[in-house]
C-alpha cells in the first residue's frame, strides 16, 4: 500500500457509501414484507462475486469471472422474494438504460446500451406478509425505486432487502460498516441479513461479532459472552427452518482488477462466519460481490495490499451483520422478536 499514514477507523457515516463514487438506494413493500437494496456507482465499476451457501439464487454472476468480456458492473441489486425477486435487476436495468448507463460493445445509432446488474436474493417468503401478487410480484418496480432514491445515506435494519428478513430466531435486516486505513483506503461492507445459524451466542445477546465492535456500534457489550458447546446454535432457525440466506457486498476505492476483486470477495466471506453461526449451510444461499471502484491505485506490494483489503473487508462484513440485527425493528403491528428486546 501507499506509504502515507494517517489515523484509521470508521468513515464519517460508518456505511458502506463512505467508498469514494458509491451510493446506495433501498425500497420495500410494507404489506408483502419483502423489499430492494441496490448498491449503485456512480462510474462503471470491477465486480467479482464469491457463492458458499448451497442454495444460491442469482443473476448475471457467471458474467464476473475474470476471463469473461465484460469487466464492470453498473449496480449490484440485492432483494427478498427469492427467485421473484431476481427480477429487481429488471427494474434497475430498465433505470440505468434509461439514462444511457450500460455496457456498450459498439455505439450503434437506436441501440440501447446494455446495463450489467448482477443480483442476488434471499427467501423471505413465509414470513407473513402477503404474497398474493399473481403475475405482478413487486420486486421490478421496487428496484427501480430502490435505484431512483439511491444516495449516501440509507437506513439500517428493517428496510430494504432486510425488510422480510430473519436472522435465525430474531429479525434480521440491513446493516452495513466501514474503515478507513492507515494508508487511506476505504472499505465498506453492506449486508442483507436472513440467515440460518445465529448471529448471538447462546445466552442470546452477545453478538459473535464482538470482538470486531467499534465504538459500541452494535451494543457494547463486549465478548466476554462467546462461549458455546460444540453443538450448541443458539438462536438459529429450527432444523425445518430452511428459509435463508445472508447477501452481501464489501467495496473498497483501491484500483483492483477482477482477479483481485474476486480475492477480495473470498476473504470477505470469512467476516459472515465470523458473525453467523453456523453459516454456508445447505440451505443457505450465502452470496459476496466485491466492487472496486478504482479512486486510488494500490502502489507497491499489490499482492499484499490486496490481502491487507480483504482482512478489513471481513470484519466489515462482520460489523455490518451484527449492525444489520442490532438495528432491527418488528414488521408494524407484529410482536416478532429482536435483538433490542432483550
Amino acid at each position: 500500500m501507499q506509504t502515507s499514514r494517517s489515523r484509521s477507523g470508521p468513515g464519517p457515516r460508518n456505511l458502506i457509501t463512505d467508498v469514494p463514487g458509491l451510493k446506495v438506494g433501498q425500497a420495500q413493500a410494507a404489506a408483502a414484507r419483502t423489499g430492494v437494496t441496490v448498491i449503485l456507482p456512480d462510474d462503471r465499476a470491477v465486480c467479482a462475486c464469491d457463492v458458499r451457501g448451497g442454495a444460491p439464487g442469482t443473476r448475471e454472476t457467471d458474467a464476473l469471472a475474470p476471463e469473461n468480456l465484460v469487466e464492470a458492473v453498473d449496480a449490484v441489486a440485492l432483494s427478498g422474494g427469492s427467485v421473484y425477486g431476481l427480477a429487481a435487476a429488471d427494474g434497475v436495468v430498465a433505470w440505468l438504460g434509461a439514462r444511457g448507463r450500460g455496457y456498450k460493445l459498439a455505439t450503434l445509432p437506436d441501440v440501447p446500451p446494455s446495463p450489467v446488474v448482477p443480483g442476488a436474493i434471499l427467501f423471505d417468503m413465509a414470513n407473513g406478509g402477503d404474497k398474493a401478487w399473481g403475475e405482478t410480484p413487486p420486486h421490478r418496480e421496487l428496484g427501480r425505486a430502490a435505484v431512483d432514491a439511491a444516495g449516501d445515506e440509507f437506513q439500517l435494519g428493517t428496510a430494504g432487502a432486510g425488510f422480510g428478513a430473519m436472522a435465525g430466531a430474531l429479525k434480521g435486516g440491513v446493516g452495513s460498516a466501514s474503515f478507513v486505513s492507515s494508508d487511506g483506503f476505504t472499505v465498506g461492507a453492506i449486508a442483507a441479513v436472513n440467515s440460518w445459524g445465529s448471529v448471538v451466542a447462546p445466552d442470546g445477546r452477545t453478538f459473535w461479532a464482538a470482538p470486531y465492535e467499534i465504538g459500541g456500534e452494535f451494543g457494547a457489550l463486549g465478548s466476554a459472552g462467546l462461549i458455546a458447546g460444540a453443538e450448541d446454535w443458539g438462536l438459529s432457525k429450527a432444523p425445518a427452518g430452511g428459509r435463508n440466506t445472508t447477501i452481501a457486498c464489501v467495496a473498497t476505492d483501491a484500483a483492483l482488477t477482477p482477479a483481485q476483486a474476486r480475492r477480495l470477495a473470498v476473504m470477505a466471506q470469512d467476516g459472515l462466519a465470523r458473525a453467523i453461526r453456523p453459516v454456508h449451510a445447505p440451505f443457505d444461499g450465502d452470496v459476496v460481490f466485491a466492487i472496486s471502484t478504482g479512486r486510488r491505485p494500490l502502489g507497491d506490494m499489490a499482492d499484499y495490499a490486496v490481502a491487507q483489503l480483504g482482512g478489513l473487508a471481513a470484519d466489515c462484513l462482520a460489523r455490518a451483520v451484527a449492525r444489520g440485527v442490532f438495528e432491527a425493528t418488528p414488521w408494524p403491528g407484529t410482536d416478532v422478536r429482536c435483538w433490542r428486546d432483550g
